[in-house]
C-alpha cells in the first residue's frame, strides 16, 4: 500500500478501493438502505439539507428540530442494519484503532448537494479517528482548522478514495462545497455516497 497523501492532518488514500471493490460495496449498501432508507435531514432550525442520510451500526446520527446526536434506531423506528464487511475492512486495515466503528453514516449527495464546513465533535472518544470513504461522482473536499477561519485546504475525492481524520485533524473543520454530478458511472442514476465511520461512546 502507498504511504498517503497528508494536507492539514488529514491522511487521503487516492484509489485505496478499486473498481470491483466499490461495485461490491454499493451492492451492500443497497442491503443496508432497504431496510433503512435515505431521509431528508432538518437542522435544529428547520432547514432541510441537501444530502439525504442513513446509517449501520450500533448508532446513527440524526438531525432534527430536537438537535444533533446519534440515536440507536431509524427514524422509522427500526434497528440500524449492521455495518458490512466490506465497509468494516477499510477501517481494520486503516484506522489504527483498537476500537471497532459503532457508526456508518451514509450521506447521498444529488445533484447541488454540499456539506457546510463543520466538525465531528458529537462522539464521546476523539482518540478515534473517523474515516470517510467515497463512492460515485467527485467531490470537493475542504479541509479546515480546528478553530472557525484560517487557510483551508481543498481537494477532489474521486470514487474510491478513503480520508482518515484523526490526531491533529480529528476536529478539524471539513465539508464538501459541491460534486461532479454525472462524473462517474458507478451509480446507476449518478450521485456521490460518502460513509464516515465513528466510535461514539
Amino acid at each position: 500500500m502507498d504511504d498517503p497523501l497528508t494536507l492539514k492532518g488529514f491522511r487521503i488514500y487516492p484509489d485505496y478501493l478499486d473498481r470491483s471493490q466499490q461495485a461490491a460495496m454499493i451492492e451492500d449498501l443497497r442491503g443496508v438502505l432497504r431496510a433503512a432508507p435515505l431521509v431528508q435531514p432538518v437542522t435544529p432550525r428547520g432547514k432541510p439539507m441537501s444530502v439525504r442520510m442513513s446509517a449501520a451500526g450500533q448508532f446513527g446520527w440524526v438531525t432534527d428540530r430536537s438537535g444533533y446526536r446519534y440515536e440507536p434506531r431509524h427514524p422509522s423506528g427500526v434497528d440500524w442494519p449492521a455495518i458490512p464487511a466490506s465497509v468494516l475492512s477499510v477501517w481494520d486495515a486503516l484506522a489504527a484503532c483498537p476500537r471497532q466503528p459503532e457508526c456508518c453514516l451514509i450521506n447521498w449527495y444529488g445533484e447541488g448537494a454540499r456539506m457546510g464546513l463543520h466538525q465531528d465533535k458529537d462522539e464521546a472518544d476523539f482518540t478515534c479517528p473517523v474515516l470517510s470513504i467515497s463512492l460515485g461522482d467527485e467531490g470537493l473536499f475542504r479541509m479546515g482548522n480546528v478553530a472557525r477561519g484560517g487557510k483551508t485546504e481543498s481537494l477532489w475525492l474521486r470514487s474510491g478514495d478513503v480520508v482518515v481524520m484523526g490526531g491533529a485533524a480529528r476536529l478539524a473543520h471539513h465539508g464538501v462545497d459541491r460534486i461532479r454530478f454525472g462524473s462517474s458511472t458507478l451509480l446507476r442514476d449518478g450521485g456521490r455516497i460518502n460513509l464516515t465511520l465513528r466510535v461514539v461512546t
